[in-house]
């Protein structure tokens, strides 16, 4: 192989495909890059069997072939060479030559045969969806899956495609995320699949605000295309938890407040934080009359042996009195995605999940001791 690439390409290239290079000692192989002419362009591939991403990139090839390479030294070698156009050439016992300008490197690859194929899904059917609208959905959901391994169901997105409307779902048990979208194309197509957060995470590096991307479902794998980027990933295997039932009815018992001063107050109190006491304060107050037209949340967190936070914010309320306890985190991690100037906070019970609930959109956060 000897292919004559621009360097700003090829760096885009790796940077596309080297955040899932695996460290198992056990297949030195998934450490390397794979990088290959592909229908008069640079294909470059990385896996770790779970997950794998290719892309392509414009290349002018002198010599057909292919080669891996350690994808960290490749990346930090091209990253450090000078501005211009870059030649990779093979020569003999899978020995790889880089120059750029005066520039000359020498690199061990491996033979391409030893590297795992990803897989195709010619003849299935693919579904489009517009990139800046998935991302949207992404963003409001993966901060709520779980991490935890002996929750593997819950390691993923439940992506949901039925009479051409796309549902997803992440939970991780204390709090639930959910969103729904008509897509801008009927299709007859159905997908029920668990996606892992790593490819979710894959996903969002590479998905732009505007252009389509293609979703093709298999019996175990999904593949996203993004333009000149492909994602295969296993799904999780398994039945996700019924969310139909945990989403409570709309409750009458609302707090409206201003989103960003709401996050700026939770955000201070959780400086008080610690992993053993977690838990922050509210407590809700409904206007009382002409002498006081607002109603209040005060925001507090007191920790032993550190210190004490107290504040209050103006809101809209007429329930009752009310005092719960949240994870600050679970609160932050909603309102700063959120674009929405004021959020609607339903708040039923010290015992009940506070609920944030927009036309096609639904948050819950189940409520601390306090």
């Amino acid at each position: 192989m000897k292919v004559v690439v621009s360097k700003s390409n090829l760096l885009n290239g790796i940077q596309s495909v080297q955040n899932i290079v695996s460290s198992r000692i056990n297949l030195p192989i998934l450490t390397n890059i794979l990088i290959e002419t592909h229908d008069n362009q640079l294909r470059l591939v990385a896996t770790d069997l779970d997950i794998g991403v290719s892309c392509l990139i414009p290349v002018n090839i002198v010599e057909q072939g292919g080669i891996t390479v350690p994808a960290k030294r490749f990346a930090d070698i091209i990253k450090e060479l000078p501005d211009g156009q870059v030649t990779i050439a093979v020569k003999k016992n899978d020995m790889v030559d880089i120059e750029c300008l005066n520039c000359h490197f020498k690199i061990m690859g491996v033979s391409k045969e030893e590297f795992p194929k990803l897989p195709e899904f010619k003849d299935k059917e693919a579904v489009s969806i517009d990139q800046g609208q998935l991302k949207d959905m992404l963003y409001l959901t993966s901060f709520a899956v779980s991490h935890e391994e002996s929750r593997y169901i819950l390691n993923g997105i439940l992506f949901e495609l039925k009479d051409s409307v796309l549902k997803l779902v992440a939970t991780d048990g204390r709090r639930l995320a959910f969103i729904e979208k008509k897509l801008p194309k009927d299709t007859k197509k159905e997908i029920k699949a668990i996606v892992p957060i790593k490819a979710v995470q894959e996903l969002l590096r590479n998905l732009k605000e505007d252009g389509e991307l293609s979703i093709v479902v298999s019996e175990n794998q999904i593949i996203f295309e993004i333009q000149n980027v492909l994602i295969v990933s296993r799904i999780i295997e398994g039945e996700f938890p019924n969310y139909g039932q945990v989403i409570p009815k709309p409750s009458e018992k609302k707090m409206v407040v201003d989103r960003e001063q709401f996050l700026a107050s939770i955000r201070r109190a959780n400086l008080l934080s610690t992993p053993d006491s977690q838990a922050i304060k509210f407590e809700i107050f409904p206007a009382r009359g002409a002498a006081n037209p607002a109603g209040k949340v005060t925001i507090s967190k007191t920790t032993p042996d550190i210190g004490e936070h107290r504040e209050e914010l103006s809101i809209q309320y007429e329930g009752k009195e009310l005092i719960i306890g949240f994870n600050p985190h679970y609160l932050i991690d909603v309102l700063k995605n959120l674009k929405q100037s004021q959020i609607v906070l339903e708040v039923t019970d010290a015992d009940k999940p506070g609920v944030i609930r927009l036309e096609d959109y639904v948050y819950l956060v189940l409520p601390m001791r306090i």
